[in-house]
């Protein structure tokens, strides 16, 4: 069975230098009907003004990745991490006992977009870390490139949970297929461009929820970019 979450849908959050898009229930935005999906908790779209930021905040026993679409974004953190991440590269950090980090728009001039996402882990209490790859067009370009994984196999980030996440670039007319295993749900979301999944037309921001195991075929009628999680199910089936 398939589950379609319109991006309109979403909850919105809007503070002048901050656009934000939560496809879960996220601060202000509270839906009892979306509070996650297995262990998946967030995903906000963020648009961020230039010279704008998120300004130090601190946060625990949450696994932390960020994906940009477009821009760079700044992290810093008091583990004495600081790094830029552009498109094409994953941050993972793990929160554990406690972290405190800012992240920032890199330029003066131009937005960044990034999607930020949120993790429950399967241990409370680890030692916070982080960890952060680049993955080129090519490995990403008309195939599922996993990214973030809870073993870390195949050169993704480690995530401490049973999950994976995959991320490609589909150019138009294009065909990427996932199969869920028995007891696995997969998220499927469309961060950029029009296509479309086992008949079903997806918009930028759109995703779709899928617990049965038959293919999924994504077809992309404007060039993709997409993210698919792969995770326990922890309940009923979908819908």
């Amino acid at each position: 069975m398939l589950k379609l979450r319109k991006s309109e849908e979403r909850g919105r959050g809007s503070h002048g230098w901050l656009n934000s898009h939560h496809s879960f229930s996220f601060a202000g935005y509270h839906d009892p009907s979306h509070m996650g999906v297995s262990y998946l908790r967030v995903i906000n779209e963020d648009r961020v003004a230039p010279g704008a930021g998120f300004a130090t905040h601190a946060h625990r026993d949450m696994e932390i990745v960020s994906y940009v679409l477009e821009g760079a974004l700044e992290h810093r953190d008091n583990l004495g991490n600081r790094a830029l991440i552009q498109p094409g590269e994953v941050q993972r950090m793990s929160a554990g006992t406690g972290v405190s980090h800012s992240e920032y728009n890199a330029s003066d001039t131009l937005p960044v977009h990034f999607l930020q996402i949120w993790v429950l882990p399967d241990t409370a209490g680890l030692e916070p870390s982080y960890e952060q790859r680049a993955y080129s067009t090519a490995e990403r370009t008309a195939r599922w490139r996993l990214v973030a994984s809870g073993d870390g196999r195949e050169g993704s980030v480690r995530v401490h949970q049973d999950m994976a996440l995959y991320a490609t670039l589909l150019p138009a007319g294009e065909v990427v297929e996932f199969v869920p295993a028995s007891a696995r749900v997969a998220y499927l979301f469309i961060a950029r461009g029009t296509g479309e999944l086992n008949g079903l037309s997806l918009s930028p921001g759109d995703a779709v929820e899928a617990d049965a195991q038959e293919v999924l075929r994504l077809t992309a009628t404007g060039e993709i970019e997409a993210l698919l999680f792969d995770l326990p199910q922890l309940g009923g089936a979908v819908g």
